[in-house]
């Protein structure tokens, strides 16, 4: 188990400094437990349940003292008063400019109960699901619009996803976490579980991923198999084939799609205002 290098109080769970002896928000004396490592991070498991599925979603995560979850800026929607937020940015300089290009926070947000246990309420910023994905020595690609919150001993990096990301709508990196602990994901939409077995196939539209374990391939192609112009009539144009055993999850609306459906309705300098219908 890793360890901590910051010292905890063992009376209140203030974070104090291993030169400091009193700590400084209840006093007790820290001398007996000088030198020694803060407590454990808390349990493996994550005490949680996602409320109002599947269009207005939200995490309620209950940490023990001690225990931490790291989200995406701006995730918070409530807390309990023994919540502590630090936030920091993550992987310094080549982080942040790989977190620009991701359309990421540049800041990420780490959420940790002191001297009792409490509650942190996460959501994403569009209206959709949240699932909790439990990665045991795991390694999924995310979308990184769909990453809400995990564990903060996960490995969490950006991704090059190849030319074919860019080709397919889902742009030209992924957040790849791995290791062992609670992830969460958003969606646009609700959330839907596929689980492939070995040699099955399963063809995604491009738009409607959120996650997929890496022990799957996938390949681009059109989504007719009469041709590229059935295709783009279709209104589908490219779309992905997973291949190989592992976990997909999709979400049941497109973003870029929505949007496109709102723009004629957006109002114009000679209109003045929204227009409804056709």
């Amino acid at each position: 188990m890793l360890e901590r290098r910051a010292m905890f109080c063992t009376k209140c769970g203030t974070t104090v400094n291993q030169e400091m002896r009193f700590c400084p928000k209840c006093g007790a004396d820290q001398t007996a437990v000088a030198g020694a490592a803060a407590p454990a991070a808390g349990p493996t498991t994550y005490d949680y349940k996602v409320e109002c599925k599947p269009s207005y979603s939200y995490a309620q995560v209950v940490l023990q003292a001690g225990q931490s979850i790291r989200a995406e800026s701006g995730a918070m929607v409530a807390m309990s008063p023994s919540i502590k937020l630090t936030s920091k940015m993550e992987g310094g300089l080549m982080g942040a400019l790989k977190r620009i290009v991701t359309r990421e926070s540049l800041f990420q947000s780490t959420f940790t109960a002191h001297g009792s246990a409490g509650e942190v309420l996460l959501a994403p910023p569009l209206p959709g699901d949240v699932e909790g994905i439990e990665l045991n020595n795991q390694s999924y690609m995310v979308q990184a619009s769909s990453f809400l919150a995990g564990d903060p001993l996960m490995s969490v990096e950006t991704k090059f996803g190849g030319m074919k990301s860019l080709f397919s709508g889902e742009g030209l990196f992924f957040i790849q976490i791995r290791g062992t602990g609670l992830v969460l994901v958003s969606s646009f939409g609700a959330i839907v579980k596929r689980t492939l077995v070995a040699g099955e196939k399963y063809i995604v539209d491009t738009g409607h991923i959120v996650a997929f374990e890496d022990t799957i391939q996938y390949t681009l192609r059109k989504a007719s198999e009469q041709g590229w112009l059935r295709s783009v009539v279709s209104g589908e144009g490219v779309v992905a084939e997973y291949t190989d055993p592992g976990t997909i999850y999709l979400q049941t609306r497109n973003l870029q799609a929505f949007t496109g459906q709102l723009i004629p309705l957006l109002p114009t300098q000679s209109s003045g205002g929204f227009r409804l219908g056709g």
